[in-house]
């Protein structure tokens, strides 16, 4: 059968291309091409890679039209169909002779040959040389593959403009405008054995149907436009005779009976469907309306921003028994999931499934490493066994993860159905290929997950497995592929000589990090855990050992949380084998004082802070910062380490020290203050200082005039008079760090596995549509609200953002997240339409 399809995913190995009526096919890289297959081989027998074959990443894209046959249709062991195509020219038009090729045509061919003035394409006529010149590629490479010549094995929609020698020779045509403007006429002499899909007609409605239109075309020939290939915006709108613009999507070859599309997007030769936005697959849509109901098919929907949907009719309901009819009438309204998207159909693919639109997870962009996931055991292979996951997700458990120990017969342990709870190791949703662990010490592990050398960071202490034991140590492997070397020296408090005899590949042991480069990926490990000094050294070391390291101010050191103290932390120096303790005051973990709280909150004892820097070192007493903007202004040298430096004009980064009725005290790093006084600390007018600043807050103050005699600073905290110029990139950038740091505080939230509230706050972002449900609406106009995404929050609107909305208990609404206060679990949201329509 020859189908058209439209490239939904490009692999190493094959395409998945989208076919009419919701289906999926996967064309193999073996069934691309004669002179393809042939460099395939070539290269598998020289063992080496060749210049000139480039993989199919490199020459196909999603969203390209391609046309395919049907090779073969495989029923899966899960009793799924596999449907195998070919682009291959030889079998997509060997109706076609030599004979019958007319200038006009438009079919599809593939570069088998690179030549100085051209191109050779195999077209897959038996008998004709097709040759594309390079004049007539010109405008195509420029376009599509942005100046980059083409390609061995690269698919092409090629317009014949010339045929001599009865069809011994033509000449090809793959300009833009030459294929989109191409037409089947009864002129070029198609007929049922060697009609082509993809080739747009001018058809004539015979019969409009509620499932579909019969049309005429080419003179003689008839076809049938599907309900999902009605053009959205005519559909009521088609009458018999009606003369229209047709593409053709499937020819029968036994039925001959032919399939097309009124669809904008198809009428163009050249063209390609609309693609759906990321962030809707897998979205959750509240309320979608039944647009119609076909009882052999399924319903079309529409939702909620207007698009169509499609629902197959074994996803209207849990069971068929269960399935009722009447729930369909159009105008109903259901809550149901995009499971998928159509690029063919240009439609949403939906499921009205409760158990589906629960699911935690729907493809695999759901799943993140270290995630535990539920499965059911699928399959036992010699490599390890297969769990399905979901009903599109599968992973595998490789036979050194199927327990804590090496299993010599799996078999006896695991049945075919049995329920398994495993651990990611590794997810790559382009690859569609999920690995995963049933040992259980790294299931139910609650240390950190390294799933890139970034989270390695020095002293941090995580579960990992052996992969390789040595005389040189052992190679220790994490999450990602992530792995580092545990040198022999590192092994044990005592010496081992022979590690390979101690330790054993697969076995889950606990190591510590001592030193990591990220850009080289090089990891440094130890199992020794217990190299701290014990607590009652501690009291002896630590002032001996202070008295000896002194730190410079503007000095970057990595430190470990060794107490949380009601004004801060308590941290030890990891340079130095954490004996040396300092404290980081609540204020001065970040520039921005909401976060400060935040994070205070959610560190934890034996939680590492890379990068923090020295502030103040008296001895006894080292003060360390995590204020970036102070950190930035220290390592730009844009500071002043002496009364004498400063000079009036000048911008300095600093932190407010006190707040007076008079003024406020700004502190700089190496110990310069200055005051603000009332009238310069804002460009509005001050009543009370402390509604303007708060002790610790981050500023930029410009340096009025200073008393050398008295040693005073005068301060200008005005934000006209701070700025240093480009004041937009100077928010911007400001809002950047403010952004990271709440992406970290989210990470050390969802690394701490706290509960739901705290994970349904890590998702709730500013700018997030919600689908919530009014709980009541105070006095004052404001408003509460419930509903699933925000289960344990308080959720809540002001008179202002509910807009000209008369909301009433038990509504349904949409709203837009403002801003999450982790805190206190309070999420602000307005219904401002002029908001949400953003």
């Amino acid at each position: 059968m020859l189908l058209l399809g439209c490239i939904k995913e490009v692999s190493d190995y094959e395409l998945v291309i989208s076919l009419p009526n919701g289906l999926s096919g996967f064309v193999p890289v073996t069934q691309i091409s004669d002179a393809y297959s042939k460099m395939l081989s070539k290269q598998v027998a020289q063992g080496e890679l060749l210049e000139d074959l480039n993989s199919l990443s490199d020459m196909y894209s999603p969203g390209t039209l391609v046309r395919c046959i049907v090779t073969s249709v495989e029923k899966s062991a899960d009793g799924r169909r596999s449907i195998k195509l070919s682009i291959d020219p030889k079998k997509v038009n060997k109706g076609l002779t030599a004979s019958a090729l007319v200038s006009g045509m438009l079919l599809s061919g593939i570069v088998s040959s690179v030549e100085d003035h051209g191109y050779l394409i195999d077209i897959g006529v038996s008998g004709t040389h097709a040759f594309l010149p390079r004049q007539k590629a010109q405008n195509y490479i420029k376009a599509v593959k942005r100046g980059l010549d083409m390609k061995i094995g690269q698919n092409l929609n090629c317009v014949i403009v010339e045929v001599k020698n009865e069809g011994r020779v033509v000449r090809l045509s793959v300009d833009r405008s030459d294929v989109a403007a191409s037409l089947a006429t009864e002129r070029q002499n198609w007929t049922l054995s060697n009609l082509l899909p993809g080739l747009v007609v001018k058809a004539r409605v015979q019969k409009v149907a509620p499932l579909g239109i019969k049309v005429s075309f080419l003179s003689s020939f008839t076809g049938v436009v599907d309900f999902m290939h009605m053009d959205p915006e005519k559909s009521m709108n088609y009458s018999p005779d009606q003369v229209i613009k047709a593409c053709i999507l499937s020819i029968h070859p036994t039925s001959k009976v032919v399939r097309l599309t009124l669809r904008q997007a198809f009428l163009h030769p050249g063209g390609s469907p609309n693609q759906l936005s990321n962030d809707r697959m897998g979205a959750v849509v509240e309320e979608s309306t039944v647009k119609a109901f076909y009882k052999q098919f399924g319903a079309v929907f529409e939702l909620d921003d207007g698009t169509l949907a499609f629902a197959r009719l074994k996803h209207l309901s849990k069971t068929r028994k269960s399935f009722k009819p009447g729930a369909f009438k159009t105008g109903c309204k259901h809550k149901c999931r995009i499971i998928d998207y159509s690029l063919m159909d240009e439609m949403c693919i939906v499921s009205l499934k409760y158990q589906i639109i629960e699911a935690r997870f729907l493809q695999y962009q759901d799943i993140h490493t270290g995630d535990v996931v539920q499965g059911k055991v699928f399959a036992l292979k010699p490599i390890g066994m297969q769990v399905k996951v979901t009903d599109g997700i599968k992973g595998l458990v490789p036979s050194m993860h199927l327990a804590d120990v090496i299993l010599k017969q799996p078999e006896k342990k695991y049945n075919i159905g049995d329920e398994v709870r495993c651990r990611v190791l590794e997810c790559s949703p382009a690859g569609k290929k999920l690995i995963l662990t049933l040992k259980k010490s790294l299931v139910q592990s609650k240390l950190p997950v390294f799933s890139s050398y970034e989270d390695a960071k020095p002293g941090l202490i995580t579960h990992g497995f052996v992969v390789c034991a040595r005389e040189f140590g052992c190679i220790v492997k994490f999450y990602n592929d992530v792995k580092g070397l545990v040198p022999k020296n590192e092994l044990s408090s005592e010496p081992i000589s022979c590690p390979d005899k101690v330790f054993h590949e697969g076995q889950v042991v606990k190591v510590m990090v001592l030193k990591c480069e990220p850009q080289q990926e090089r990891l440094l490990l130890s199992f020794r855990l217990s190299s701290k000094p014990a607590p009652e050294d501690k009291k002896e070391c630590t002032p001996k050992k202070k008295q000896e390291v002194k730190y410079q101010i503007g000095e970057m050191v990595d430190v470990k949380v060794l107490k949380k103290k009601d004004n801060g932390l308590e941290v030890s120096v990891l340079e130095d084998e954490g004996n040396v303790i300092a404290s980081i005051p609540t204020v001065h973990l970040s520039d921005f004082v909401a976060n400060c709280k935040l994070l205070w909150h959610c560190l934890q004892e034996g939680d590492v802070l890379p990068r923090v820097m020295c502030l103040h070192d008296k001895g006894e007493h080292i003060i360390l910062s995590r204020k970036s903007a102070v950190i930035s202004a220290v390592q730009e040298e844009q500071v002043v380490r002496s009364f004498s430096e400063i000079q009036p004009g000048m911008l300095l980064t600093g932190y407010v020290r006190n707040v007076m009725p008079f003024g406020v005290f700004v502190e700089f790093p190496y110990g310069v203050t200055g005051l603000a006084p009332k009238v310069s600390m804002s460009d509005k007018f001050v009543t009370d200082t402390k509604d303007h600043f708060v002790v610790g807050q981050t500023v930029i103050a410009k340096v009025m005039s200073t008393d050398e005699e008295k040693q005073r600073v005068l301060l200008n905290l005005k934000l006209s008079e701070c700025s240093s110029g480009d004041s937009a990139a100077e928010s911007f950038a400001l809002l950047n760090q403010y952004f990271k740091e709440m992406k970290e505080i989210r990470n050390l939230l969802r690394r701490r596995g706290e509960p739901s509230v705290a994970r349904g706050l890590c998702e709730l972002v500013p700018g997030k549509e919600l689908q919530l449900v009014v709980q009541d609406v105070k006095e004052d106009g404001s408003a509460l609200f419930s509903g699933s995404c925000v289960t344990g929050l308080t959720v809540t609107a002001t008179r202002y953002h509910l807009g000209d909305k008369n909301i009433v208990p038990g509504e349904k609404t949409k709203a837009l997240v403002l801003h999450v206060d982790a805190l206190t679990s309070k999420v602000y949201v307005s219904l401002r339409e002029e908001l949400l329509k953003q």
